[in-house]
């Protein structure tokens, strides 16, 4: 609620108006939130266990999945699954207090992952912008009820960070697209039934300096022939992302999303879903925060007491409560169908900042505690934080290149003059 308070000082001099802002929750936020903890209390005992250490992990990728499979229908049994969907589409068309409701209580009750995150906040709000009826019919149900896993596929190795660069080539011929070439960075793509991927249908955009033209979504199967998909092992010793590169694969030309060319717009639309989505898991830093506090108590109390440590507990704290306020403004933004700019890449780049800079206070707030892996007898809880501190570097380039942000930024919000 905003309340407008105006002060006149002198008239005709000097006007002075003074925006209070209530952050307190409606009624029925509240009442959602207790329906929310209610439902957690019935359902989520059933799916306790050691928890999960990061995303899937490649010795155990395929229980991890199949545990976040069966929390996702579970989730979807009781309308949980995918809250800003249509209410026809098993959605419940939530608001903005209630999306970070759902964020709080689902972190700090430490609930497993989904198995379909792709799909439940990007590609499936795509499908239902840009999709035809029976498209959504086809699609939709699936994604919700986690039947079927799904990746997206934007990024190449020449159209990373200038995605517009893209130059995996789709030519019609009749009813279907032939495609050639390769995306890179596609999290999950191995184990993905299907894939949202945008590829160039115009080859002589980017020759015409128009490379933003000629772009072109499509709904692909992963098991097509022409398709192969190679994992990529990470820092952290696992294979969440792969290479996947196309051989005159061919898709049905009905799969495309929305018009031929009109690629951008599309992935414009999902990139702002995942960018909220994104900056939103800075909400479960706050937890983050809380558990590695009560580890210290436990395993390392001494280092409570050091005054840099204190002072660094203190700046996180301080700078989760504000991004949780920025998160608010960005995701109202998106919701109500505004442009979500600048916050949703401000919230990004906090998102990344706080997940490295927790990781990096973990370390040193557990001592020599903190660089037990998995495994050891030693290791507090199933060696967290030592996985999470180099897995946290890819904060950097997900969902967006920091420094490209940051450039972004720069230049179209704080509009600082270039060299």
């Amino acid at each position: 609620m905003l309340q407008t308070l105006t002060r006149v000082s002198h008239p005709g001099r000097l006007r002075v108006t003074v925006v209070a802002v209530d952050f307190a929750y409606a009624p029925e936020d509240e009442e959602f939130r207790a329906e929310l903890r209610e439902w957690l209390d019935a359902n989520l005992p059933d799916f306790r266990d050691q928890g999960e250490i990061g995303p899937a992990q490649s010795d155990t990728t395929r229980r991890t999945m199949q545990r976040r499979q069966a929390w996702q229908r579970r989730l979807n049994e009781g309308g949980w699954a995918a809250i800003n969907w249509p209410r026809e589409r098993g959605g419940r068309e939530a608001t903005i207090m209630q999306n970070v409701i759902y964020s709080q209580e689902m972190a700090a009750a430490k609930a497993p992952g989904i198995y379909n995150a792709n799909g439940i906040w990007q590609i499936g709000p795509m499908i239902i912008r840009w999709g035809t009826e029976e498209q959504k019919n086809r699609w939709l149900p699936g994604i919700i009820n986690a039947d079927v896993h799904w990746c997206q596929g934007f990024s190449e190795p020449e159209a990373g960070s200038d995605l517009a660069n893209l130059r995996t080539k789709a030519v019609r011929d009749g009813e279907v697209y032939v495609l050639n070439g390769q995306k890179i960075w596609i999290s999950t793509a191995h184990l993905a039934k299907w894939g949202l991927f945008l590829v160039r249908t115009d080859p002589t955009a980017i020759e015409r300096g128009a490379k933003h033209e000629g772009i072109t979504a499509l709904i692909v199967d992963m098991e097509l022939p022409g398709i192969e998909c190679r994992p990529i092992r990470d820092l952290t010793g696992e294979c969440l992302f792969n290479e996947v590169f196309f051989d005159d694969a061919q898709v049905p030309v009905e799969y495309r999303l929305g018009d031929e060319g009109n690629g951008w717009g599309v992935a414009m639309g999902t990139l702002g879903h995942e960018r909220v989505g994104t900056s939103g898991l800075s909400i479960g830093l706050k937890q983050e925060l809380e558990d590695m506090i009560e580890a210290a108590r436990k395993h390392n109390p001494t280092a409570l007491s050091d005054p840099d440590i204190r002072e660094r507990i203190a700046r996180m704290w301080t700078h989760i409560e504000l991004t949780r306020l920025l998160n608010v403004r960005a995701l109202s933004k998106v919701l109500k169908g505004e442009k979500n700019w600048p916050e949703v890449p401000l919230a990004k780049l906090q998102w990344s900042f706080l997940s490295q800079s927790l990781a990096e206070l973990h370390i040193d707030i557990l001592g020599p505690l903190g660089i037990l892996e998995k495994g050891g007898p030693d290791a507090v809880n199933g060696g967290h934080a030592a996985h999470n501190y180099p897995w946290q570097r890819y904060t950097s380039i997900g969902a967006g290149a920091t420094e490209v942000q940051k450039n972004i930024i720069a230049d179209k919000a704080i509009q600082l003059p270039r060299r």
